[in-house]
């Protein structure tokens, strides 16, 4: 079968002229069209997703510039507030001696250590104490008492438990992580839809059936939520808890450069924290996509 093409010739009147083309071929112009179309069509979405990516990034580029500006005209003095360039520097040299990449190394774990055991006991306490009333009047009232104690507050009777090795830093860092977690855990199940779990009673599924397919899924927004906070919160607990005589860290890091006045090293110091609670915060997310990619919330 074959496609007919008819149109006016410009040099004959009133004629027209009638050109032939193979199905195959007609097809393959098509599919040419459609394909550069798609292209078209593709380009301009590209372009907004690198748009949407870099546009979080242009405060901080823009305060790095005057930063920068403002640093070698002389309106900041380098003791005062070093040039962005005087910290890559400094951030170099330590990174070359390996001296950084121990302080990070020993911090993360700490970071690590104090997430995964307050995590875990807020955890298991905010699903317990949401999920049976008896335990909320017994355990809810003393925690909401100890989570208001600052942790400064907490440094030296913490020191005269435990001494100045590791368990008191990893203590300080567990009781801070503890609570965010507790308290979205306990608000996640109390605030699932009764309608939900009635209807899985009318499904006639068992009490472990309906805390696991109904009310865990349903907490679980909240629950995120408390780990998402927790993770940017374990690193300012951590500054504290390196006070307490280290001798390794980022916090140990920064506050023996104060001592010498090298003023680029805390900087470093400070902006390690500031990536590594970046960091943290995009975990956090990822885990959101991925736990929760039934949610309309969360999907797209």
């Amino acid at each position: 079968m074959s496609n007919a093409l008819t149109h006016d010739s410009p040099a004959q009147t009133g004629q027209t002229k009638t050109v032939t083309l193979p199905q195959a071929a007609s097809q393959t112009v098509a599919l040419d069209i459609v394909d550069l179309s798609t292209v078209a069509s593709a380009k301009p979405k590209l372009i907004v997703r690198v748009l949407k990516r870099l546009l979080p990034w242009v405060v901080p580029f823009l305060i790095l510039v005057i930063w920068q500006i403002a640093a070698q005209t002389g309106w900041l003095s380098s003791r005062v507030l070093p040039a962005p360039l005087d910290v890559a520097k400094a951030f170099y040299t330590l990174s070359a001696s390996g001296e950084l990449w121990h302080h990070v190394s020993v911090s993360a774990w700490r970071a690590l250590m104090g997430f995964v055991v307050g995590g875990s006991l807020g955890l298991f306490f905010g699903l317990l104490t949401g999920s049976i009333k008896l335990a909320e009047t017994l355990l809810d009232t003393t925690f909401q008492m100890i989570r208001n104690i600052p942790a400064l507050a907490l440094i030296p009777l913490v020191i005269l438990w435990f001494g100045i090795e590791e368990t008191a830093k990893l203590f300080l860092v567990s009781i801070g992580v503890f609570f965010p977690i507790y308290i979205n855990a306990f608000h996640g199940i109390r605030s699932v839809d009764p309608a939900l779990i009635e209807m899985g009673r009318s499904y006639g599924l068992n009490n472990w059936q309906l805390y696991r397919q109904i009310i865990l899924p349903g907490a679980l927004p909240s629950i995120l939520v408390g780990v998402r906070f927790s993770l940017g919160l374990v690193w300012v607990l951590l500054i504290v808890s390196e006070t307490i005589s280290a001798q390794s860290g980022i916090g140990y890091m920064t506050m023996n450069a104060r001592e010498f006045l090298q003023t680029d090293v805390v900087l470093v110091g400070i902006l390690l924290y500031a990536i590594l609670g970046k960091l943290a915060d995009v975990f956090a997310r990822l885990l959101e996509r991925y736990w929760l990619r039934w949610h309309p919330g969360y999907q797209g």
